[in-house]
């Protein structure tokens, strides 16, 4: 049998998230070649600052060694850049003279740093923060100076410079806004984050734009246009960085700030695709994990010639990794004139929250000082879910305890939002495969695999299986007499095996009633849209009204599923009357 040629261009986090969804949905169908430019194998680039921080070994962020690279039939060339496509003949050319022929070709070059241009970069000690190369040398420098300058004030440049203070260095941060990641939060919280940072040993040097950075050969002072210097030994520039799409360009490929992508990741050139921070769709640029591992799963289906939707956008969110800080930001966070907010501040505890509304329905929110309802926000953003007065009283009490709040959460809501892998899941995983550490879920679950912010979640989720839920772990009861698994189960397993639609479900799973029946076939497509968003798109609905829709059955019934999210009804409530 004929395998199709699959060449990935970048060893990045969304190239390999793409090709491990193909090999799962389809792991005979590609033979499949993967080049990376660095000499390394796939690792998580988001977690290089908990390296730096000391936190994390480099040993501890790969995510694919050469042993999965083997099993998987895949063969991987490091240390190799890709530097010319022929369209034509369908081949990729490499710096190493080495010519591939494809069949289907995926771009996934990601970001290249931005560099000021200013006079003095190529000096000795200025460096971006990209690589564990990039890692490597901050760590070393730190051994024989103690003055650093990270030029920028957001994500990256935060926790790039609480890294270099736990090197034992002396840190200014300089920022051309006027206030702290000014992209995610607004000022109140900015405000308090600057005040945290600064008790932890920054200096930061706000409305300063970089004219030069002086020196001989090493770098010894960063002088600014207004006239001001100040001393550095290293300059880490973390000023925000650009899509590589350089290849992209040469080829012919249609580019715009990144490369252009439909709905399902297809470039203009046939046969091409990509995927990552080097795409654009719809206009947008996204640059964190989330929405480029929802991308690689758009793609890895219209490969392998699965039923999708498209990609249809994400609802970015941001978390900040610095020891001591709890920040969330997510989606509209300002608002407009045709919004209203809730805002609460709490200066004697530093707690900061507010939730921006289009009508009832959530569309943003900052949260400082307490981060617990941050998963729940963000699921009901994403699900554009109107907010009841119990909702919102549980958003806006006072911090509770975690294992209070892990309680309260539903099993169906999301603990890690980057592999979209919910509560139920992380139970029954924990249950049937005797789980007992943050790094077993990990592996298991991919919950925490990713941008880590949800590691905290998960270990607060342990220590409430064990403490709470060890005598109910035999009592749990099948979800119908369809099948013998528990609702945990079932979630867990769609999840993991990464079901789409209601009979699939039903067919993969074993049920025994291969038609299902009127419990367990709308708690099936009730699950479906909570691990695909996207599933509700799909279903043939009949209009109601904007709480309530009636979805068409096989036999032509209509079902209704009042939002009742995580609740419990009987024949005597008044929604379902």
């Amino acid at each position: 049998m004929y395998k199709q040629k699959l060449v990935l261009v970048g060893n990045g986090m969304a190239g390999l998230r793409c090709v491990e969804s193909i090999i799962s949905k389809d792991p005979t169908a590609f033979e499949i070649t993967i080049f990376g430019s660095e000499p390394h194998v796939n690792y998580n680039r988001i977690l290089l600052s908990t390296v730096l921080q000391g936190n994390t070994s480099f040993e501890d962020i790969v995510i694919n060694d050469r042993g999965w690279y083997t099993k998987n039939n895949i063969q991987l060339y490091t240390g190799e850049t890709v530097v010319k496509i022929d369209k034509e003949s369908r081949k990729i050319k490499t710096d190493k003279e080495r010519e591939v022929y494809y069949d289907k070709l995926i771009i996934a070059t990601g970001s290249i740093p931005f560099i000021l241009p200013v006079t003095g970069v190529d000096k000795e000690g200025v460096i971006a923060f990209r690589t564990i190369e990039d890692c490597q040398k901050m760590i070393e420098t730190s051994r024989k100076h103690k003055k650093a300058v990270v030029i920028g004030g957001g994500l990256l440049g935060l926790e790039a410079a609480r890294g270099l203070l736990n090197l034992g260095m002396e840190v200014n941060v300089v920022h051309i806004a006027d206030h702290l990641m000014e992209r995610q939060l607004d000022s109140t919280a900015s405000l308090l984050l600057q005040k945290e940072l600064e008790n932890q040993g920054m200096d930061f040097l706000l409305k300063k734009e970089t004219q030069e950075i002086i020196g001989n050969e090493r770098v010894e002072r960063v002088r600014f246009k207004d006239g001001t210097e100040v001393e550095a030994d290293l300059v880490v520039m973390a000023a925000g960085v650009r899509p590589n799409i350089q290849l992209a360009k040469d080829s012919g490929i249609d580019t715009n700030r990144a490369i252009i992508v439909n709905d399902y990741l297809e470039t203009s050139i046939p046969n091409i695709y990509a995927v990552g921070e080097c795409v654009e769709h719809h206009g947008i640029v996204y640059g964190l994990v989330k929405p480029l591992y929802e991308q690689g799963e758009v793609l890895a289906k219209h490969i392998c010639e699965m039923k999708c939707t498209g990609y249809q956008g994400s609802v970015l969110s941001t978390q900040l990794k610095i020891s001591g800080v709890e920040l969330f930001s997510v989606g509209d966070f300002l608002g407009d004139e045709t919004t209203k907010s809730i805002t609460t501040f709490d200066e004697l505890d530093g707690v900061y929250k507010k939730v921006v509304f289009q009508g009832r329905k959530i569309i943003g929110a900052v949260l400082y000082g307490n981060t617990n309802v941050s998963s729940r926000l963000l699921d009901m953003i994403l699900k554009r879910q109107e907010i009841s007065s119990e909702e919102k009283h549980v958003l806006f009490q006072s911090p509770s305890t975690a294992e209070g709040l892990i309680a309260s959460m539903a099993n169906h809501e999301i603990i890690c939002n980057c592999n979209a892998v919910s509560k139920g899941a992380i139970i029954g995983a924990v249950q049937n495969k005797g789980l007992t550490t943050v790094e077993q879920v990990k592996q298991c679950t991919k919950a925490s695999g990713s941008c880590g912010g949800c590691k905290p979640a998960v270990t607060e989720l342990l220590a409430y299986i064990k403490g709470n839920l060890s005598d109910q772990a035999n009592e749990q009861t099948a979800m119908c007499s369809c099948t013998t698994l528990t609702e945990d189960e079932v979630v867990y397993k769609m999840q993991l095996q990464d079901l789409t639609s209601v009979q699939e479900a039903m067919d993969v799973l074993g049920w025994e009633n291969t038609g299902g029946c009127s419990t367990c076939r709308p708690a099936l497509s009730y699950y479906l849209g909570m691990i695909h968003p996207e599933y509700e798109i799909r279903q043939q609905t009949f209009f109601i009204n904007e709480q309530k829709n009636a979805t068409v059955q096989s036999d032509n019934r209509y079902s209704v599923i009042p939002q009742m999210y995580g609740g419990m009804t009987n024949a005597n409530c008044k929604c379902c009357r």
